[in-house]
Order: structure tokens, then C-alpha cells, then sequence
């Protein structure tokens, strides 16, 4: 983990390096408190992608606890008719 201090945000070349190197976040403070996170481009869009990908496993599961859910053989039969396969 890697922790700066706010007024080290001026230097934006060795943040942009500090994310790079960290391959994660960048966590900023201000007067020992954290205020801020910073990262590169790269590692946001991965992470969003697994909170995304989180997301629609727990939507699954719900709906597999709650019976929300069809069986195969009438999906497919359901398919079949609609586009004639």
C-alpha cells in the first residue's frame, strides 16, 4: 500500500509513477487523516470490472435461492420456437 501526503499531489509525474509501480491505489492524506485515492486508469477499469462481475454473481445466486429460475430444457425448447434452431 502506498500512502503520500496531499502536498506531494503537486508532482503529478511521480504520482502517475508511484500508481504504475503500486498497480493499485494511492492512498493520500492530509494531516495523518487519508482524504484520497489515486490510480491509474488501468487498475480502476479492472476493478470495476470485478465489482461488476461480483454484482451479477450475487444477482444469479439470489435468484437461484428465491426459485427464480428455469430449466434448461424449456430454455431451450423456448429458444427452438422462437428462432426456429
Amino acid at each position: 500500500m502506498t500512502i503520500i501526503p496531499m502536498r506531494d499531489l503537486k508532482d503529478t509525474v511521480e504520482i502517475e509513477k508511484r500508481c504504475a509501480e503500486a498497480n493499485g491505489p494511492v492512498f493520500v492524506t492530509k494531516n495523518g487523516y487519508g482524504k484520497l485515492v489515486v490510480m491509474d486508469i488501468e487498475y480502476y477499469e479492472k476493478t470495476l470490472g470485478k465489482i461488476y462481475e461480483a454484482k451479477l454473481i450475487n444477482e444469479g445466486l439470489s435468484d437461484l435461492e428465491n426459485g427464480n429460475v428455469i430449466e434448461g430444457a424449456a430454455v431451450k425448447e423456448r429458444l427452438s420456437k422462437k428462432y426456429g434452431v
